[in-house]
Order: C-alpha cells, then structure tokens, then sequence
C-alpha cells in the first residue's frame, strides 16, 4: 500500500464544515537510530536524514471560527491520537469525525516503524541510565534493561517531538491506546509543557508485576492454554513479534488468522464489508517489513507488563502549565477503559491514589515550611473512565460512548447531544473519603474533582470492582472470594 506523498499528492476529502486529509511530515530521523540502519526498509528512494509520519487530519472549521471569535468557548487544543501496538491511525475511523464535534483539529498519527511510516530498522544505540546508587555494579543486568527501555522509548518520543515542532503546535490533547497510552507518557515526562491533556485509553504498562498472582493466574487454567502461554512466551524472549510469526506463515494462513482476530476480537463490527475492510488493513500492515514493532519485548516483559512500569512515573510528570491554571494545578491524565477490557483498570485507580497522596504531602509540607511558596510542580490530576458494552478495543466496540468519554475529558462535557450515553468516572477510596471531608465541611466540591466543571457523580472503588468484568480480574476476584469463603469456615469450626 503506497503512501501518498511517494506516490500522489495528499488526499484530501471537504464538507461544508469539515476537511478530511490524508499527510505525510518530513522529520528528522532519531538520534538513537544507528547510522547503518537508518534507511527506511520500504522505501527505497527515501531520503535518509528524512523521515516521513503518516497521518490522518480531520479539522473542523466551524469549530475553530467561532472559537476564535468567542474566547469563553475555545476549542481544546488538537487532539493527537497514537494507536496501539500493530495497529495504525485508521483504528479511529469510527471516531474522526464525532470527535472532531468537540476538537477543532484532529490528526490520527502511524507513528514511527509503523502503518505508512518510515520504517527503519529497530537496531538502536543505547540510551545510558544513570545509576546513583554505591551497588549500582551490582546492578547491570537492571541498567542494561533500563537503557534499552529508554532507547526504545526515544524512538517514538523524538519523532513525535520533531512531528509537532514542524507543525508548530505549542500544546496538544495527547491521547494513546496501549501501547500508545505508555509512549504518551514516556513524552509527556519530557516534554509537559507540549500537553495540555494526556488520554490514557487502555494503557498498557500501568502496573507492576505481582510474579504470585501471574503464576496463579496461569496455573489455573486448562493445560492446553497453560502449553500457549508457555510457548508464545518463549517466543516472547526470543524476540519473535506477532508480526514476525504472521510473515513466516504462507499468505493464506496468515490472512485467516487476521480474519479470525478480527471476528473474535471485534464482535461489535457485525457490517462484513466493514470487517473485510479492517482485516486487510491489519493485514498489510503486519506483512510490512518490521520495525517499530520490535519494541515489543524491549518495553514490557512477557506478560504484557512493563520493565519501567507507569505507576511508579505518571506521579513525578510536571505541570507544563496550561493556559488555564498557569501551572499552578497539575497536568490532567485520564485513563479510559472498556468494561470487559483486559488491562488492569485497578492501575488507573493506584495511580491517582499515589498522585492524591502526593498532593496531601506536599500540601502538609507547605503548610509546615517558612517558605512562602514552594517551586515543586504539583502532581497531576487523575481522572478514570469506564466505557460500557467495551473491551480493550474501545474505540472500535463502543465508539460513541467512547467519544463521550474523551470529550468529558477534554472538558467538553456540555456539548455531548441530549440523550447520549456517557462514560462512567470512578474514584479510589482515598478521594472519595476526601471529598466526604470536604463536603462535611462545606467546602467547594469541585476542588477534589475538577476544578473548572462543578459538582460531578462519580462511582467509588467498591463500584468499579463491579462494573470492569475483564477475565483478568474475574479469576482474581474468584479466588479471594474463596479465600474469604474458606476463612470464614475456618474460623467457623474454631468457634
């Protein structure tokens, strides 16, 4: 599939309020791309100290006109979308054009090794990490891993940098899908002061890696699938990516297993030319040359969990200062996922436990200090959302309750349709306790939520635990349910 600026110009397709374009952005290659390995594997005739990204830009002129004449009702800044791993900008062609009725610009990025991207090879220079600690010698095997993360990450964090600067963009609403919700992050700490908002939708990497509930999780399932995991593992380690495994089977075979995920993963797309369409686009875009895909296994460990995990990151991200609280109220961070997602939801909770707490601390440290004003960058404020009927292909299987929950997050939450049906928000123990504290003592609701938006329902943990019904947690739940069970008997023949 040729991309059109090697081969046409770029599409471009208008309504009378809207313009769709399909672009490509000259960008410099990134500095850990070794030099040997810096022309692009599928297109010969590009030019080496240039990269090209791909994308897809939606923009709604009607939108941006009366925001530029009505200051009160400014448009968010432009939505940046980042895909999720082996997947490409096209995954949001459900939700373009409804998003674009709450941003005024939208671009939908292939991001670098992927999609109509250049597509280098995945051989990197290490990014060194430093290690202050005396032991750090008795640390390589750690150091190792942590500069091979940070190499993978500079990857995709410096084309995207280089992607906004061509475009002139001071800030954006940054919003990944898994994978792409990790490398939001891994940008997001580097450069702040270029997100207005980050979306975390389904981010994989979230937790850390509990090896007794993993080895619980496995040991409990049926031998045949217990021998799968064991064995997509192993491939795991050996460096072999789904694409790879995809390219060594004859086209025939490779193409039925794509339908077939697309079947069975997607049973929400019921349209047969629309999963015809879908399954070749994953199709062709695994049967590429890889390239970002290698990232893979030098970012998470077998199981999906991340090397450096964002649970321990997302709390020391700074304020980048947005335009409407000078800096002064930390960066807002959103995680969305699906009701039967597969990623742990209960990461999106820590991770605003842990930012709550921050907050408190820093709070009690100001007030105990002769310091009139502290330079410490308050931690960001984190907000989770649950979208119905959803797994983790949310923006595929529920699109429209989807695009309520990135305009909510946005800030965009009156001017969702009468009728529409919204995302649920959900809160961990600490801060509905906080609230409660807050309202007994008639303060401002609005400070422990959101600052600019008034009084909001949200749903507690105990609620969320109830709602999100992904496999993952089912098991999890099951068993310490039976562990309660069997406590109670215990305790029953004691007495």
């Amino acid at each position: 599939v040729p991309s059109p600026s090697h081969h046409h110009p770029h599409s471009t397709c208008r309504s009378h309020h809207h313009s769709f374009e399909l672009f490509d952005t000259q960008i410099a290659p990134p500095s850990v791309v070794k030099d040997k390995n810096k022309k692009c594997q599928v297109f010969d005739d590009e030019d080496v100290e240039h990269y090209s990204l791909h994308g897809v830009k939606v923009i709604n002129q009607q939108l941006l006109a009366s925001s530029e004449d009505d200051v009160s009702s400014s448009s968010p800044a432009p939505l940046v979308l980042l895909h999720g791993y082996a997947n490409g900008s096209l995954y949001f062609y459900r939700n373009l054009h409804g998003l674009s009725k709450f941003f005024g610009q939208i671009c939908a990025l292939d991001m670098l090794g992927w999609g109509l991207s250049s597509r280098p090879r995945f051989n990197l220079n290490l990014q060194h990490t430093h290690n202050s600690n005396d032991d750090a010698a008795n640390n390589n095997d750690d150091s190792s891993n942590n500069d091979k993360v940070k190499s993978a990450e500079q990857f995709f964090v410096e084309s995207l940098e280089s992607w906004r600067r061509h475009h002139n963009l001071p800030k954006m609403t940054l919003a990944g899908h898994s994978m792409g919700g990790y490398l939001s992050v891994a940008y997001a700490e580097q450069y702040p002061q270029h997100v207005e908002k980050l979306i975390l939708l389904s981010p994989v990497g979230v937790p850390q890696k509990v090896q007794e509930e993993d080895t619980q999780r496995v040991s409990s399932m049926p031998f045949y699938i217990r021998a799968l995991i064991h064995t997509v593992r192993a491939m795991f380690n050996r460096g072999i990516t789904p694409g790879y495994f995809l390219r060594s089977l004859p086209h025939s075979k490779s193409r039925d297993m794509v339908n077939g995920y697309i079947t069975n993963r997607l049973p929400a797309i019921t349209c047969e030319e629309e999963q015809q369409y879908l399954g070749e686009y994953l199709y062709q875009n695994s049967m590429l040359p890889g390239s970002g895909e290698d990232c893979l296994c030098e970012i998470l460990t077998a199981g999906a969990f991340a090397r450096v995990p964002l649970i321990d990151r997302i709390p020391e991200i700074k304020s980048g200062g947005s335009d409407e609280n000078n800096g002064e109220e930390g960066l807002e961070v959103h995680f969305v996922y699906g009701e039967n997602d597969w990623m742990d939801y209960r990461g999106g909770l820590d991770v605003q436990r842990l930012c709550h707490e921050k907050m408190q601390d820093s709070r009690t440290t100001t007030t105990t200090t002769t310091s009139a004003k502290t330079t410490q960058s308050p931690p960001p404020k984190v907000f989770v959302h649950g979208v119905r009927n959803a797994g983790h292909l949310l923006m595929l299987e529920n699109y429209q309750e989807f695009n309520a929950a990135m305009a909510i997050a946005a800030g965009r939450e009156e001017d969702l349709p009468p009728g529409m049906s919204r995302s649920v928000e959900f809160v961990c123990d600490e801060v509905a306790a906080a609230a409660a504290a807050a309202n007994a003592e008639g303060a401002d609701k609005s400070t422990t939520f959101r600052s600019s938006r008034g009084e909001k329902v949200v749903m507690s943990e105990k609620d969320a635990a109830k709602f999100f019904r992904g496999g993952r947690f089912n098991r999890r739940e099951s068993q310490q349910q039976k562990d309660d069970d069997n406590a109670v008997i215990v305790e029953e023949k004691k007495e």
